[in-house]
């Protein structure tokens, strides 16, 4: 017999033979009652741990047998084989005393008692309430004296019944709704009576989850009609609970049935569809997916050759292997590039024009050097292989050049800044056996345009970084080369690949952290800033227009006056470029943007008078050149553009013979100093000045703005004017500025910079300069705008500097 037949046994055998209590009145017919037999007055204890054992129950117990084997021997030396189970909570085994049991408890009797290693396992049948009178042994095996108190009805009998009637039915909706009660007990239930509700309250509270706590307190009640009352809420709070239980369970059965039902029709649709032949697997569907895009492109034979090994391998694989994931994406790279196919070239040189005087105002230099660029690209057919460097300050729109130049020509554009790079395989691709490998941004741009001939712009090519990854500076030079970019060869695709026909156009501020081999590989086109005529131009037809649209705001609601403008020019924004100028202009359409909601305008006039209302104080004064024994204006080129540079030389005391520098100059610019004051030393007489002067005289030479570090081979003539000025006691008493470098023996060396050191001097009302004889040509090579109303003078030595200045 099953233990399940044997539990079935015990619940039946303890219903039918049930007996009523003495004093009570004889039961319902079918009623149960605890089967009384009779009880002992003297009970060995058992601890139960997780929740009370209620009257009501009958069920399978395990308890530890090392500790409570002899008081199960003992309970089965006894002719009732009765013992008291009571609920002690969460007291460990080491901590456990006679202190820790409650004072009611369960009597129930032992059946089928097994022992199995550590373990005693038993089915108790609860038999009655006991009250512990007194201990007769506190230490295990526990003996106590108990009592069976009585369980008065404390209530009408309709009442009673009332509360009897909704337990029945709270039960009776638990359980079809809770799987973990059998068949069973739906016919143990049928036998209970509503006028026996003591028994049917315990089962009740049995069957339901609450704590151990909240069990033991309805244990430990007596009256019937409070202990009803105590256990109804518990029940209708386990209805619900089961109730959502079984909503949560329903739906995610219903979920997976769904998803299991479009699996198996999916799968057997692709079995019909593979045996009527209208279907093809993810692999052959990947294959023939690579084959179409092949079919319009021009692939050359030895990659065509590649692909073809690629997609016979790809054919064996199995579609879950590692293998054919890195395989598949090979394929796709390599028949997702436009092999063979390029865009028609615009080579019309009025077009090329309009685009370029479209886009930007000024630089006339520029446009023309592009201009001839490409006809001579009219006359090769083509301007591929070419690489131009556009080399100027920030802001004075060298990237939208590039634009430009995409546009007049008609082709792609794609750009990315190689700024901070620092891994060759940016450039170059990573070797395809790393995870995550992917070719690099060349072979990106032209998956992207999808032609072989763009327009890539690279930004930003002197701020390229090293690393232990590798130098992208080198990476680059088989891109830029014309003689190598033919046969490039990307790691990832490891195909050779012919990039002759993109045009690359790249920018930068300074030539100086470019390498030497791969600026030799590049024709370079200076942007050198712009004039104040100029910028007012950009402002007016393209800055101004621009933010206007970008914030939707009508051109009627802000006047900006051209005073006003040039005064924003001239005041706050002197930059070589244009992005200052910029965020000037933004800040007064934010702030009439203000004052167009806050008070309610129509419009907001902006003039020179409320000008700072909006900007604030200028943060550019109307420069003042400095005059006196000793000061000359000289010319300086910086990465942001042309600049004025107050040169001062004075006479600190007679006491004795020295030379001090200050200004934060770099070495190059110490040197200068130096061969100037050794040559004004050595020729003096010969310009006119006591040839004793700097015996006895201590030397201070200072650039102003100390706290700007200034350096550069173009200050010589300029440091040497200011010592022979202070030797000679002669001011010089026009506005003029010069630059050259001096030798020891008073030749004037050429410099560089000449278009942004013209452009500052202009900037601060100077029109006449003195410039090497060997510069000669880059003068004349500027615009006309530049070079009229300016009076040059060129000097080969510097005998002809000092008659330029002293006369």
């Amino acid at each position: 017999m099953s233990e399940r037949d044997d539990l079935h046994d015990v619940i039946f055998d303890t219903a039918s033979h049930a007996t009523p209590e003495s004093g009570d009145e004889a039961p319902h017919h079918g009623a149960v009652v605890p089967a009384r037999d009779t009880l002992p007055e003297r009970l060995y204890l058992l601890p139960i741990h997780n929740r009370p054992f209620f009257p009501a129950q009958v069920q399978p117990l395990v308890i530890h047998r090392p500790r409570w084997e002899e008081t199960i021997k003992r309970v089965g030396n006894t002719p009732h084989h009765s013992v008291g189970l009571a609920f002690v909570g969460d007291a460990g085994v080491d901590e456990l005393g006679h202190e820790n049991f409650p004072e009611i408890g369960t009597a129930v009797r032992m059946h089928k008692v097994q022992g199995e290693d550590e373990q005693i396992q038993f089915i108790a049948q609860g038999m009655r309430r006991f009250k512990i009178q007194r201990w007769l042994s506190k230490t295990p095996p526990y003996l106590v004296e108990v009592s069976y108190p009585k369980e008065p009805i404390d209530a009408e009998e309709d009442e009673a019944r009332a509360y009897a009637m909704a337990l029945i039915n709270g039960i009776k909706e638990l359980l079809p709704i809770n799987p973990l009660y059998g068949e069973e007990l739906k016919h143990y239930l049928n036998r209970f009576s509503p006028h026996e509700p003591g028994p049917l309250s315990d089962f009740a509270a049995a069957i339901t989850s609450a704590k151990g706590p909240e069990l033991q307190e309805i244990l430990e009640t007596l009256p019937v009609m409070a202990r009803m009352q105590k256990v109804l809420p518990l029940l209708h709070k386990e209805i619900e609970v089961a109730q959502l239980q079984s909503e949560i369970s329903e739906q995610v059965n219903a979920q997976m049935q769904e998803r299991q039902r479009e699996f198996f029709l999916r799968e057997q649709l692709k079995v019909i569809q593979r045996e009527l032949g209208i279907s093809k697997d993810d692999r052959e569907n990947d294959v023939d997916t690579f084959r179409k895009r092949l079919v319009d492109l021009h692939v050359p034979e030895r990659v065509q050759s590649r692909i073809d090994d690629e997609l016979d391998k790809l054919s064996v694989l199995e579609t879950g292997s590692p293998e054919y994931g890195t395989t598949r994406n090979y394929l796709d790279w390599l028949t997702s590039l436009p092999w063979g196919i390029t865009s028609q070239d615009q080579l019309d040189l009025s077009h090329a024009r309009q685009v370029l005087d479209r886009d930007h105002d000024g630089l006339a230099d520029v446009k023309e050097r592009i201009v001839e660029f490409l006809a001579e690209g009219t006359f090769k057919g083509d301007v591929g292989g070419s690489i131009l460097l556009l080399v100027g300050p920030p802001g004075v729109g060298k990237t939208s050049v590039g634009r430009s130049i995409a546009e007049a020509l008609g082709r792609e554009f794609y750009r990315f800044s190689v700024g901070g790079m620092r891994d060759e395989a940016e450039i170059k691709g990573h070797r395809r056996t790393y995870v995550g490998a992917m070719p690099g941004k060349l072979v990106q741009a032209l998956k992207e345009v999808e032609v072989q001939n763009p327009v890539i712009m690279l930004d930003e090519i002197d701020k390229m970084g090293q690393s232990f990854q590798g130098d992208p500076a080198s990476a680059l030079l088989e891109v830029l080369d014309p003689e190598q970019n033919v046969d490039f060869l990307d790691h990832y695709l490891d195909v050779r690949m012919d990039l002759s026909k993109v045009l690359f156009v790249c920018t930068a501020n300074t030539l100086d952290a470019i390498p030497p081999a791969l600026l030799d590989r590049m024709e370079q086109i200076r942007l050198s800033g712009y004039i104040a005529e100029e910028k007012l131009a950009i402002a007016k037809h393209h800055l101004w227009p621009k933010l206007l649209k970008r914030d939707k705001i009508a051109k009627k609601c802000i006047n900006l006056t051209e005073a006003a403008l040039k005064q924003v020019i001239e005041g706050y924004a002197r930059e070589a470029g244009v992005r200052q100028l910029e965020k000037q202009l933004h800040r007064i359409v934010r702030k009439a943007a203000v004052k167009l909601l806050e008070n309610g305008q129509q419009s907001v006039k902006v003039s020179v008078n409320n000008l700072e209302e909006f900007l604030g104080a200028p943060l550019f004064r109307k420069e003042q050149v400095l005059r006196g024994e000793g000061v000359v204006t000289g010319l300086a080129w910086t990465s942001m553009g042309g600049a004025t540079l107050p040169i001062e030389a004075g006479k600190v005391h007679a006491l004795d013979r020295g030379f001090k520098l200050t200004g934060q100059l770099g070495d190059v610019m110490k040197e200068s100093a130096n061969i100037a004051y050794s040559y004004v030393q050595g020729h003096l007489a010969e310009y006119g000045a006591d040839g004793d002067f700097f015996n006895d005289a201590f030397i201070h030479v200072h650039v102003p703005e100390g706290a700007t570090p200034k350096d550069g081979p173009s200050a010589g003539i300029s440091i040497t004017t200011a010592l022979l000025s202070l030797a000679r006691h002669q001011a010089i008493d026009r506005q003029l500025a010069m630059t050259g470098e001096l030798t020891l023996t008073g030749q004037v060396l050429p410099v560089g910079g000449i278009r942004e050191k013209v452009i500052a001097a202009r900037r601060s009302d100077i029109f006449e300069v003195i410039l090497p004889e060997a510069n000669r040509r880059d003068f004349e090579e500027l615009p006309d705008y530049l070079k009229s109303g300016v009076t040059v003078h060129f000097a080969g030595h510097y005998r002809d500097v000092a008659k330029v200045v002293f006369g």
